[in-house]
């Protein structure tokens, strides 16, 4: 049961930058393709399925033992970061989520600024490092600490201030004063 967990995180943790760092990066290119955009993740996810599955027992090969309280302490991030997940989707939208604003502008969405988004501009993500932090604690595979550390260093770097600047062009002042109201990134305190 934790392997697949993993694998299914792995798949994910994996797929989610490599779709949005494409769109933020060459905005105009996917605009133009549109509704074409979505086989990328499509390709790219059956792809790293099978190749996850066919090699998991050399990727989650390697484990640590952690006490059984950091067990916990990782089903609890885990079950955290699905609800808060769930949360911004709800809030978010279908649309907001999977992107649409960024591939069909005349899909008018508007700012989110309720909720979890009072505090952090960019709770989603947030939602994604507790989940990988959460798995990696519960399933004990190195593979997923790795992950949970390669994934917030690129959402840090790459795909949020991308899409600050996609906010920031769609919005314009409001994402701006937004910004200025709402100053953490991803984590309360520190980003």
């Amino acid at each position: 049961m934790l392997e697949i967990l993993a694998i299914i995180i792995i798949v994910f943790g994996i797929n989610i930058p490599l779709f949005w760092m494409p769109i933020h990066i060459y905005p105009q290119f996917f605009r133009k393709i549109g509704i074409f955009t979505y086989l990328m993740p499509l390709i790219t996810f059956s792809l790293i399925f099978m190749m996850v599955f066919n090699y998991r027992s050399h990727i989650l090969m390697y484990t640590i033992s952690f006490s059984p309280l950091l067990n916990f302490i990782g089903l609890i991030l885990l079950m955290l970061g699905i609800i808060l997940h769930v949360w911004t989707a709800k809030l978010l939208s279908l649309w907001g989520l999977i992107g649409v604003p960024e591939i069909l502008p005349k899909k008018n969405i508007k700012l989110i600024t309720s909720g979890p988004f009072l505090v952090i501009r960019h709770p989603t993500y947030l939602a994604h490092s507790l989940i990988f932090i959460g798995a990696f604690l519960l399933t004990e595979f190195v593979a997923l600490g790795i992950l949970s550390i390669l994934d917030f260093l690129m959402v840090n770097a790459f795909v949020i201030p991308f899409e600050e600047k996609e906010l920031l062009r769609r919005f314009g002042y409001l994402y701006e004063e937004y910004k200025n109201k709402v100053r953490w990134r991803i984590l309360p305190g520190l980003l």
